[in-house]
């Protein structure tokens, strides 16, 4: 899905979620090759021009999230919880750590010992990144944004940037992990089942058309 189509639909799901009209949600996709800029972002962590973006088919879209540059792209599991933190002790820290004790736990699951590192926010896998985290809570206590998980990514892209204005760190999958990689939607229905333990929600799966 492409990134601004999936921002609309997470606003419209957000505004569902906060009236009551929707339970809360866990949107699971695949965006085509999209660099993202947070709120906190450094365009300077973006190592070539906007035009060579453009040259090599990807979107570069500046965002309401947290974090810095990243990207997103086939290959990688996209979460965007939209979630009631209101209705949740810790408030965003505890959720946050919620989302990586979420994927690590999916991650074991696949034979892949990942962690969190103190001091930074997403999971790792040595100094390596395998999923970065970036979200946003709005006055109502309502999330958007969420997560991006290298399944069998294509990294070269990562190579254009700074992830997460990081230097130093590298980025993995499981793929690069494993030497292959499970289908994308396998990984994705242990995502849900793994954030339904986690965040106590029974969730029911539903594929868009």
């Amino acid at each position: 899905m492409e990134y601004l189509e999936a921002l609309a639909f997470q606003h419209q799901t957000v505004a569902r979620v906060a009236s009551g009209e929707a339970p809360e949600t866990l949107i699971l996709l695949e965006h085509p090759p999209t660099y993202t800029l947070g709120l906190c972002g450094d365009l300077r962590h973006l190592l070539v021009s906007e035009q060579e973006i453009s040259r090599l088919g990807a979107a570069l879209h500046r965002v309401e999230r947290g974090g810095d540059i990243t990207f997103h792209g086939p290959g990688q599991l996209v979460g965007y919880p939209v979630l009631d933190l209101k209705r949740r002790p810790g408030g965003v820290s505890c959720y946050l750590r919620n989302l990586e004790k979420t994927l690590i736990g999916t991650l074991e699951r696949f034979g892949i010992e990942a962690g969190h590192e103190r001091g930074f926010t997403g999971v790792w896998v040595g100094r390596a990144k395998i999923a970065a985290i970036g979200v946003r809570v709005n006055a109502a206590g309502i999330t958007r944004h969420g997560f991006a998980l290298n399944v069998n990514t294509d990294l070269s892209w990562f190579e254009r940037i700074v992830p997460c204005g990081l230097s130093g760190r590298g980025v993995t999958s499981i793929e690069r992990l494993l030497g292959r990689a499970p289908p994308l939607q396998d990984v994705a229905r242990q995502v849900a089942v793994d954030f339904g333990a986690v965040f106590q929600l029974r969730l029911e799966w539903w594929e868009q058309e």
